[in-house]
């Protein structure tokens, strides 16, 4: 059996977001010619067990909405896909569903597509009010009107699928991951209020960010060069934590030979697998939960595990116990500073705990990393400042010590090994003009510092 056009297309879609090797298509092109009776590349591929049935079906609506948008004069697609996209085609969708839905096309899909374009890192949608859109760190008015909750209901639940409705209905909230082809990748949250169904939905990009790209600093690369022991990036809620883990794990992936098991409520930056085995898990989608899924972990041989949030006792002890038994552990924290997140990692634990609790972080932990996404001076987008610690010899003393509050003076003078305190951080933000007094005040830990 020849390919049709519509199998060509399909496994050029397939090629550029790396849902199969040239190797793997030609396999299948080959099964193809074998079948009887006849079978399409899709199928074929799934017969082979390349992609799953859900990536086979977002193939084929990737395909639908690329079709859509061609002209009639449009060339036909190659079998091959070119090193570049075409320039009268456009970006197609994230990577991998792994565990997203992909939405139905509409008013949906047409305001996120209008979100996406005005560079909007968070899009509201609330029954009887405007649609709002955080935009260089503002919530600001995106579509005037108040929205009626009958509307807003439909608009919202024909995005999901069955079973996802079936959730909301029962629970009332719902995280997960959306995808609209040819927009993009969401972070959504649904959820019911007093006057009906609301919406919050995180553009993110196809591609894993990176440190430069994100405005760290270099020296966060030495968080990668850890082989064992555990990483905590904190902050506030989105002041960008999931990024700076993002472009760490992107950064194990292209450096190292290891497997790396993820585990994350919703998953968010999708990772082709470069260097590593990569293995996403979205908890209530492939796993019961964080603690499931990191239990499991351990008999999964792993290298490294990247946890999405740190939420509870039994997550924290089991990210520790894995640290310990000579695992790399990455994981996130809502603490605003380095003290206070080894203070909230030990005060997890029961009294009786305490002691051993307290030899088993300062011979695991390895380096904490707390940020903010603080408001440029220009107003028009934001800048991470951050506070890093690197765990020394002097500082784990401190931990076992029961003298965390002592860790502050082994920042301040750690700045050769790479350490920074936040304050110090946003100081130098304000001396190169990149942010303004006023604003340093609100986001600092002393205020007085800069007034």
């Amino acid at each position: 059996m020849s390919q049709t056009p519509d199998d060509m297309l399909l496994g050029r879609i397939a090629l550029h977001y790396k849902l199969v090797s040239q190797e793997q298509l030609t396999g299948a092109a080959q099964r193809q010619a074998r079948a009887n009776p006849p079978v399409g590349l899709g199928q074929a591929l799934v017969e082979l067990k390349v992609i799953s049935v859900e990536q086979f079906k977002w193939l084929e609506s990737a395909k639908q909405q690329y079709q859509s948008r061609q002209t009639a004069s449009a060339a036909p697609a190659p079998a091959v896909a070119p090193a570049s996209r075409p320039q009268n085609s456009k970006p197609i969708a994230a990577i991998e569903t792994h565990g997203a839905v992909v939405a139905k096309p509409g008013s949906l899909a047409q305001l996120l597509k209008q979100a996406v374009d005005a560079k909007a890192s968070d899009v509201h949608i609330h029954s009887g009010a405007a649609i709002q859109a955080r935009i260089g760190g503002t919530l600001r008015e995106f579509r005037p009107g108040l929205m009626d909750p009958a509307a807003i209901e439909t608009m919202l639940k024909e995005a999901l699928e069955a079973s996802d409705r079936s959730h909301l209905d029962s629970t009332w909230d719902l995280d997960t991951a959306l995808i609209l082809p040819g927009i993009g990748r969401f972070r959504a949250s649904f959820y019911k209020q007093q006057r009906g169904w609301d919406a919050v939905f995180r553009p993110i990009p196809a591609d894993p960010p990176t440190l430069e790209g994100l405005g760290l600093p270099a020296i966060l690369k030495k968080l990668t060069e850890f082989h064992q022991g555990l990483v905590l990036v904190t902050g506030p809620a989105g002041c960008g934590k999931s990024s700076t883990l993002a472009a760490l794990v992107s950064m194990l992936n292209q450096e190292r030979s290891d497997h790396i098991i993820t585990v994350e409520d919703p998953i968010e930056y999708v990772h082709s697998q470069k260097g590593c085995i990569v293995n996403q898990r979205q908890a209530s989608k492939h796993t019961k939960s964080f603690a499931n899924a990191l239990r499991a972990a351990l008999r999964e041989d792993p290298d490294i595990i990247i946890i999405g949030e740190l939420r509870d006792l039994e997550t924290i002890s089991l990210a520790i116990t894995a640290a310990e038994t000579g695992h790399l552990v990455m994981g996130t924290l809502h603490t605003n500073n380095a003290i206070r997140t080894i203070n909230r990692v030990l005060d997890v634990f029961p009294p009786k705990q305490q002691a051993q609790i307290r030899a088993m972080v300062s011979e695991s932990l390895r380096a904490i990393v707390s940020q903010r996404l603080i408001p440029t001076a220009d107003g028009k987008s934001r800048i991470p400042a951050l506070e890093i610690l690197f765990v020394k010899p002097a500082v784990s003393n401190l931990i076992r010590e029961e003298k965390t509050f002592q860790i502050r003076s082994i920042i301040q003078t750690g700045r050769n090994d790479g350490m920074c305190l936040l304050d110090d951080s946003i100081a130098e933000l304000v001396k190169t003009g990149q942010v303004t007094k006023e604003v340093a005040r609100r986001f600092a830990e002393d205020p007085k510092r800069f007034a």
